[in-house]
């Protein structure tokens, strides 16, 4: 490519192609390291600073883009898979830009030629790529902006004087402008906003309800819609149909939908995502039909991968000036360069190349739809089940196969008529299935989409993200694949809610939250014992209980997930529990939590009495090393408090004093005498009986907690495995006392070396309290003395 850019005739468009590819292997390459990075030039690149005044090179600019657009690449590795995936062709949409510009400063007459024939190459080639006959073509970056400049073109078409009176003319007989329920969200107030009129000049047409697809517009109700609006006095100006509605991906009857507005001299715009197969061989009755309507916006950058380049609107119209007045056509060359980055990019591809994307990307959804057809569980919303490009589907358990089901006596899949609550739950549970398909298979492009009747869907477009995305038949595949793992999942937490609701609402301690919007097994908190405690005081110790009963969970060797449940809109305090298996023992895990919970409530308790009882133990040895202190003074007289006196007093005749001390005995809650310690010339200890030991389920080599045994019966009889049982059952017993044995013997020697720790930390502080006592009475007798030598 460079020896060809070095064969142009104009050196400037040459070093253009030249700088252009050199930028994007750049920005594209986010291992690379220059010399900058290194010393740390950028190292507050997030914070904007001062324009340098002797500039920059260039090569130095893109490196700070390059930072820039890589500096959340971990975060973002959807965006960074983008960038990767642009290709030559982005490349050439993106060297359209830099040449508009270029061309731009040409004089007026090139520029005007120019300009012209990239114009007319690019409507000529769009026309009959996409069967519209006759055509003209307007280009524009926002997609809606296509069809404000179209309703401007019909506002003056039917309002003869509405180019010098204004509003004037539409207050006399209002415009009316009609959308249906499932087009895109703010359209037609958008179109209002933008035209200057009131939104009673927008008319909402529902879906069908009793026959055909309930994302389609119901013509007979528009019909009368329209007759209505007449007799009242309106003008219908408009309607705006789908070929391949922003939700589902449904086409509207646009054959019967024309021949409405042919019947009331209307004007029919269509859009939609289905447009792109008009560039196929075989195209669909239905869309097929969108060859005849009055104007049509085709959005090719998501079709074809192309990044930055322009949407376009095709339509028919034989006054010029009127579309000259409408902003559908421009006197300003410059404006009409906006199709030159398609221009370029259309020739790049070619015919073929621009059939094969779209052809590929309507494969990957028939594949997909075709697997779809043979799961259990799975329910699609498709308008042709032989050919959609759109492909929507959710997890549906009031599906009739449920006998195929294991476990299925344990909590019966939803088999009555859905209720409002069950259909949330049903929302949540293809809310997480979509999360989750598009986390581990990212390619595929899944995203989740909310529908007025089916609720919460999985929706596969791969006409608006295969080109960018790079779907391949791999993908699809492994998207299967992701999805047959998932179902099961589902199945098994659906039949388990209402079994943990129940057990938890029968266990002591524990309370069950209803939360439908939570994806999984469900939501319980352990409510503490209140005592006459305030109310905030009491929320802190269950918050404070209920997480310390989370990180608890956490810690166990299983394979559910604890959580605090999602960061808005959650209960607070609980426990979140995510998805489960079939092998789920439901009551171990009520068990498990109960009892942990309990734990943290007795030793939290324990805590806090234990602080009171120290609190009030080290109070009361103050008092009685005082009493003892003044007790001591009595026994040694007056004469002996006398420094000189004393001193020569207890040379002659040595006072002996038993040493009398105190201990804390965290046991009984009381002090105690020091004598035995002094004689026995040891501490003594208060053994405590052990508590009863709880019992510990046994567990096979391997096997996690709350893990249900699956019974396999091949190769073993009904005797073997009964016998086979009895041996564990006599194996679980002898651990059991042995383990027991062992552990009051280890419950034994802890208790005894925690009292003999405690007890001796509260000699000790008995003990230095008894020496500051002493000490302080030596320094009164020293004080004492000092006055005597000065009288």
């Amino acid at each position: 490519m460079e020896s060809s850019l070095e064969k142009m005739v104009d050196p400037t468009l040459a070093e253009m192609g030249k700088n252009l590819n050199e930028a994007m292997k750049m920005l594209e390459d986010p291992e690379r390291k220059m010399e900058e990075e290194n010393e740390n030039k950028y190292a507050r690149k997030d914070i904007p600073g001062p324009l340098q005044g002797s500039g920059q090179d260039m090569v130095s600019i893109l490196q700070l883009v390059q930072n820039l657009m890589h500096e959340e690449e971990e975060e973002e590795s959807s965006q960074s898979y983008r960038v990767q995936n642009v290709g030559e062709q982005g490349h050439m949409a993106l060297l359209g830009h830099s040449l508009a510009a270029y061309i731009s400063v040409l004089n007026r007459e090139r520029l005007r030629k120019l300009t012209t024939r990239i114009l007319s190459d690019t409507t000529l080639w769009l026309c009959r790529l996409f069967r519209y006959e006759n055509g003209s073509a307007y280009y524009h970056e926002d997609d809606r902006e296509g069809l404000l400049k179209v309703c401007r073109l019909v506002i003056h078409s039917c309002y003869e004087d509405y180019t010098v009176e204004g509003f004037n003319v539409l207050y006399n007989k209002q415009p009316v402008i009609y959308i249906s329920f499932a087009a895109r969200t703010g359209l037609g107030q958008t179109l209002c906003n933008q035209l200057g009129l009131p939104l009673s000049c927008l008319c909402r047409v529902p879906c069908n309800t009793m026959f055909g697809s309930q994302h389609q517009m119901d013509v007979a109700l528009l019909d009368r819609l329209i007759k209505d609006d007449i007799e009242s006095g309106k003008l219908p100006l408009l309607l705006v149909a789908n070929a391949g509605t922003p939700g589902a991906g449904h086409t509207d009857k646009l054959g019967r939908l024309k021949e409405l507005c042919e019947q009331y001299n209307m004007w029919l715009h269509v859009e939609g995502v289905n447009l792109a197969t008009l560039a196929l061989g075989y195209v669909s009755s239905s869309v097929l039909a969108a060859t005849k309507c009055d104007s049509m916006t085709l959005t090719l950058g998501s079709w074809l991968g192309l990044p930055a380049v322009p949407a376009v609107t095709l339509y028919r119209h034989e006054d010029p000036s009127l579309s000259l007045a409408a902003g559908l056509t421009s006197s300003q060359p410059v404006e009409k360069l906006r199709a030159l980055p398609l221009w370029l990019s259309l020739q790049y591809l070619g015919h073929d190349g621009i059939v094969e994307r779209i052809k590929h990307a309507s494969q990957l959804s028939q594949r997909l739809l075709e697997n779809l057809k043979n799961m259990d569980f799975i329910k699609t919303s498709v308008e042709d089940e032989f050919s959609s490009p759109v492909v929507v589907f959710k997890f549906s358990p009031e599906l009739p196969n449920i006998d195929q089901i294991q476990h299925a006596g344990s909590a019966s899949i939803i088999q009555h008529p859905i209720t409002s609550n069950e259909r949330q739950i049903c929302d949540t549970f293809n809310q997480w299935l979509g999360e989750q398909l598009g986390q581990l298979v990212p390619a595929s492009g899944v995203d989740v989409v909310e529908l007025e009747d089916e609720g919460t869907c999985v929706r596969f477009s791969p006409l608006m993200t295969s080109a960018v995305l790079g779907t391949e038949v791999q993908d699809v595949d492994q998207l299967v694949d992701c999805l047959k793992m998932k179902i099961p999942i589902l199945i098994c937490t659906l039949q388990l809610r209402e079994e943990f609701e129940q057990e938890v609402k029968r266990t002591v301690g524990l309370s069950y939250i209803e939360d439908f919007s939570w994806p999984g097994l469900g939501v319980v908190r352990y409510e503490y014992k209140s005592d006459g405690k305030n109310d905030d005081k009491q929320e802190k110790e269950v918050e404070k209980i209920n997480t310390g009963l989370l990180k608890k969970l956490n810690e166990l060797e299983s394979d559910l997930s604890f959580s605090l449940g999602p960061e808005f809109g959650g209960e607070k305090n609980c426990v979140y529990i995510g998805m489960v298996t079939e092998d789920l023992d439901v009551s171990e895990l009520v068990e498990t939590i109960a009892a942990t919970g309990r734990e943290i409530e007795e030793n939290s308790r324990l805590l806090e009495n234990m602080t009171e009882v120290v609190r009030k133990g080290i109070q009361e040895a103050q008092v009685q090393l005082q009493k003892a202190n003044e007790e001591r003074l009595l026994e040694e007289g007056l004469l002996r408090q006398i420094p000189v006196v004393g001193s020569v007093l207890n040379w002659f005749s040595p006072f002996h004093a038993s040493p009398k001390g105190r201990t804390f005995n965290l046991t009984a809650g009381s002090l105690e005498s020091t004598e035995h310690t002094y004689v026995s010339k040891a501490q003594g200890t208060e053994t405590t009986p052990p508590p009863t030991p709880t019992p510990i389920k046994q567990r096979l080599p391997g096997q996690k907690l709350f893990k249900r045994s699956l019974r396999s019966s091949d190769g073993f009889s009904e005797t073997s495995s009964v016998s086979h049982i009895d041996d564990l059952e006599k194996m679980e017993q002898r651990s059991h006392s042995v383990s027991t044995v062992q552990e009051q013997g280890t419950v034994e020697t802890e208790k005894a070396e925690q009292q003999n720790d405690l007890a001796q930390e509260t000699n000790e502080a008995t003990e230095d309290l008894q020496s500051d006592k002493s000490q302080k009475l030596e320094n009164d007798c020293t004080k004492v003395e000092e006055q005597e030598n000065l009288r």
